[in-house]
């Protein structure tokens, strides 16, 4: 499918043409979607198409670079019933800031990225992957100046467990400017909570309803549920396992779309319509899940520090070191050669925390040593053993800090065991709480902004992970930690399944690749993802290119934290840039970027990010 340009092009003029629709789009209206079908079962449903222009647009709702840097988030006329447009255009704001770096002096807008303003059109759906019990969202942005002489669609996937725009900063960026259409998903996971108190989900307009709505999200609680539901945790679904499946009909559902966009220059086809698929964190995962499957349906991707799990090479599976860091991390972060670690004043708060967890972790026969010094060295010496690099953990500090390593470990315990509603294998369950931590229903207002504020994952947009009765910090930590290593435990065997399902293969053969990662990645450690999976896809003669970038950890968004601009470069840069390759070689106008170890240059303390911090690879 790496053909010249000119074999992409159909002949079609341009054409400007008005929706079926019509003047109804501005507030959306859903069509009936040109339904494919698997087995039995709809893999789309209907259609929504919203019209985005004058004060809106595709790229940031209208807000533009400095709206997106307000500290605040756009606020609801009505808390309580937010429109569709003011829940879009906050969770764009929320997932611009959550992925970039959008802080004056980080480059963005100036040195790389764009937030232009594309108008255009948007299309959403729920889309069923065969043998699911929960839908995904699928959502394809098509700009006016959409190119229909070099159809181009740009396909991606959230990062994290966010919703359906939290690649927006990663594929939109890049791809609408040019005229692409941007195919997004948000992989099974998302922000369509539902609150199990009350009986209510999330509608496809992000709104809040019940289930005879049709929602995004619909547990089927068993009667006297109480708590928050949330479609990564409880869908019952192993989401992970079909993350290719699901780009590959975000996908589809771009060339859905651009039909009914524009028809008189339809059909559009993988064949001559170019795909290429970017994404990072969960998102680059998803991508390179989606080079594996079958038939010559991509012509490129881009995978930025991938959360991606292989055979072999030294690959170690996302919840094997999750739970590693969460039990040992704390405590090894207090060795002396980590020091100093990344925002002074943070690490200073929390240091008492890891020092009592050092003790704990040594009463447990977990670490050796008397006193906290010792406990630090063997916990450091752990983790180093178990192949974590001083680079790794001193970024890691930040997700210690704020106990990220529980929130994950507890959340993909149960999507690996497909645990479903009710308490999690360690009896983890979710809800709002109240002054004194104690589970109490939510409000009206919490429940409007669950879809706009929420990152997919809690803590946060006022819910939280609340623990079983009777338990304490480490005794939580060494059960969810014995469900990867305890080889009597049921829970365990069914939890080791679930991960063996999400074992990537290798892309297909003649795809191009380029995978990207810091080498200072302290979330997904590129030792355990990105170099084992270069390093099979090479030995099994796959064509892909890996540049590891010095200086970048895994939040470009945490470079608006002082000490971690005055450390790190953003990895987007390199994603784009790597995109930009990759488009230039499909046009015939130069090679694949060759492999590099990229040698930045921290740009040091009260600094502006400039070109030559980033030291971009010349080829």
């Amino acid at each position: 499918m790496t053909m010249p340009p000119i074999l992409r092009r159909t002949g079609a003029s341009t054409l400007h043409l008005l929706l079926a629709c019509g003047a109804l789009a501005m507030a959306g209206c859903s069509t009936p979607g040109s339904t494919r079908t698997s087995g039995d079962r709809d893999v789309f449903g209907s259609t929504r198409i919203t019209e985005h222009r004058g004060h809106d647009d595709l790229l940031t709702a209208g807000l533009g670079l400095d709206g997106l840097r307000a500290m605040t988030p756009p606020a609801f006329a009505d808390a309580a019933a937010p429109t569709p447009a003011e829940l879009r255009r906050r969770a764009l704001w929320a997932n611009w800031r959550g992925i970039a770096d959008m802080a004056p002096g980080g480059g963005y807008g100036n040195l790389y990225g764009s937030t232009v303003a594309v108008p255009g059109r948007e299309f959403s759906t729920f889309a069923t992957v065969p043998g699911a019990n929960q839908p995904h969202r699928v959502l394809v942005q098509v700009p006016d100046a959409f190119d229909l002489e070099r159809r181009c669609v740009v396909v991606t996937a959230a990062s994290g467990s966010r919703g359906v725009y939290g690649a927006i900063a990663v594929a939109g960026a890049w791809g609408l400017p040019k005229g692409c259409a941007v195919a997004h998903t948000d992989k099974g996971a998302g922000t369509d909570y539902f609150d199990l108190d009350s009986g209510q989900g999330v509608r496809l307009d992000g709104t809040v309803g019940t289930v005879a709505d049709g929602l995004a999200f619909a547990p089927g609680a068993p009667a006297g549920a109480r708590g928050v539901a949330f479609k990564h945790a409880h869908s019952g679904d192993n989401p992970e396992a079909d993350w290719g499946r699901h780009v590959k009909q975000a996908a589809q559902f771009a060339l859905q779309s651009l039909g009914t966009a524009f028809p008189q220059a339809a059909p559009f086809t993988f064949d001559n319509t170019r795909v290429i698929a970017v994404g990072i964190s969960n998102g680059g995962g998803a991508v390179l899940r989606a080079a594996e499957l079958e038939g010559d349906w991509l012509d490129a991707v881009v995978a930025g520090e991938p959360n991606v799990l292989v055979e072999g090479h030294g690959s170690r599976a996302l919840y094997d070191y999750t739970t590693e860091a969460a039990l040992l991390m704390p405590c090894a972060l207090l060795h002396p050669s980590l020091a100093p670690l990344p925002q002074p004043p943070m690490t200073a708060q929390v240091a008492p925390l890891w020092a009592a967890q050092c003790a704990t972790l040594q009463k447990a026969g977990l670490v050796e040593g008397a006193d906290t010094t010792a406990q630090a060295a063997s916990a450091y010496q752990r983790l180093h053993d178990a192949g974590w690099t001083d680079e790794a953990l001193r970024a890691g500090a930040l997700s210690a800090g704020f106990d990220l390593w529980r929130s994950v470990a507890a959340t993909y315990a149960s999507a690996y065991t497909r645990a479903a509603l009710g308490p999690s294998p360690c009896g983890y369950t979710f809800a709002a709480v109240d002054a004194t931590g104690k589970p109490r229903a939510a409000t009206t207002v919490e429940r409007a902004a669950w879809w706009s504020d929420a990152s997919g994952i809690p803590p946060g947009a006022g819910v939280q992970a609340i623990p079983p009765a009777g338990s304490n910090p480490m005794t939580d930590l060494q059960c969810l930690r014995a469900l990867w290593t305890d080889a009597n435990d049921a829970r365990a065997a069914k939890l080791r399944q679930g991960v063996a399902q999400t074992r990537a293969g290798m892309p297909r053969a003649g795809l191009p690749v380029v995978v990207v990662h810091g080498t200072s990645d302290g979330l997904i450690p590129m030792a355990f993802t990105s170099v084992p999976y270069v390093a099979g896809a090479k030995a099994s003669g796959r064509d892909v290119r890996f540049w590891q970038v010095r200086n970048a950890q895994h939040f470009d968004g945490f470079l608006g934290l002082p000490d971690y601009a005055a450390r790190y470069v953003p990895l987007l840069p390199y994603v784009y840039a790597a995109l930009d390759r990759v488009q230039a070689h499909l046009d015939g106008n130069g090679p694949l970027p060759a492999d590099a170890v990229i040698a930045t240059v921290p740009r040091g303390a009260g600094n502006a990010l400039e070109a030559r911090h980033l030291a971009m690879p010349a080829e």
